[in-house]
């Protein structure tokens, strides 16, 4: 069994959207609730933090430098050297009961980010959508109809796009055209319904393993490319919320967990870390 460490016992309220920055060795997460962008250094065990204007989703690397994100109000740039946020665009801008989640870079330099539903009190609406930010900054709805967008990655040669919903309790696989950057074909790869867990953040190892964290079980789980499940990790906290691979040779995982509800779990909204005896890929950057 893998030992996992906290290396940041930060209590995040709903920590999320893992980065790892190889070129500083850093890795870039985020506190959702909190209104936090967290950026971790192993090599000192620094840790630093920039407050958000809204509820931040997910973030990627810049080649021109910098981050691109998703917060409530849409695709942002972040600078964290003046702490300035620049709008890109709002595809939501009509629609207040959603907010952007959970996403990621693709290999091919677009940056990617789903919606989901956010309304105290009242029932799911599947109203969600994923989108992608090319390039040219120009913005394409690919997938609608999504309670809560999460845990997307692609395998090692990009032809799979994996896509989860939250709220429907399902991950999906779709053939992915790396060129156009077009989803097609779903079928599911992952169904937790009916299981009282859901499927969160996730990430692909460079075997082609997908990691899924899977609330309140405190599990992250390995499916191969099949959807068989390979492996377990479990947490000493409940919530695990997110997941990627660091590390200058990529083969430490590390995982955010969420605190809300959960204070009395010690080191619940910590940043873990574990040698899962895997490696990672490359994280890449968003060429806009």
């Amino acid at each position: 069994m893998s030992k996992v460490d906290c290396v940041f016992d930060a209590g995040a309220e709903l920590g999320e959207g893992t980065l790892w920055d190889p070129v500083d060795g850093v890795l870039w997460w985020l506190d959702i609730w909190g209104s936090r962008i967290h950026r971790h250094t192993p090599a000192s065990g620094q840790n630093d933090s920039w407050v958000t204007p809204e509820f931040p989703g997910c973030l990627g690397l810049r080649a021109a430098g910098g981050l691109v994100m998703s917060l409530v109000s849409g695709f942002h740039f972040f600078d964290p050297d003046t702490g300035a946020f620049t709008a890109i665009a709002d595809p939501e801008a009509d629609m207040p009961d959603t907010r952007f989640n959970d996403g990621k870079p693709d290999r091919q330099g677009r940056f990617w980010s789903g919606t989901m539903f956010e309304v105290e009190g009242r029932p799911i609406e599947f109203i969600g959508s994923l989108y992608r930010l090319d390039p040219d900054l120009t913005v394409h709805r690919t997938i609608e109809g999504i309670g809560c967008s999460n845990g997307l990655a692609w395998s090692p040669d990009s032809r799979t796009m994996y896509f989860a919903d939250s709220h429907a309790g399902l991950v999906w696989t779709f053939d992915f055209d790396p060129a156009s950057g077009i989803p097609s074909n779903r079928r599911i790869f992952v169904d937790l319904r009916g299981s009282g867990t859901i499927a969160d953040g996730a990430t692909v190892d460079a075997e082609g393993g997908y990691w899924l964290t899977v609330p309140p079980t405190g599990e992250v789980r390995r499916y191969d490319p099949d959807g068989r499940l390979m492996r377990t990790l479990r947490l000493p906290t409940d919530l695990p919320t997110c997941c990627e691979f660091g590390g200058p040779a990529l083969d430490v995982l590390y995982i955010t967990t969420a605190a809300r509800g959960r204070r009395d779990q010690r080191f619940a909204g910590g940043l873990f870390a574990a040698d899962v005896g895997v490696r990672g890929l490359p994280t890449p950057r968003f060429r806009g």
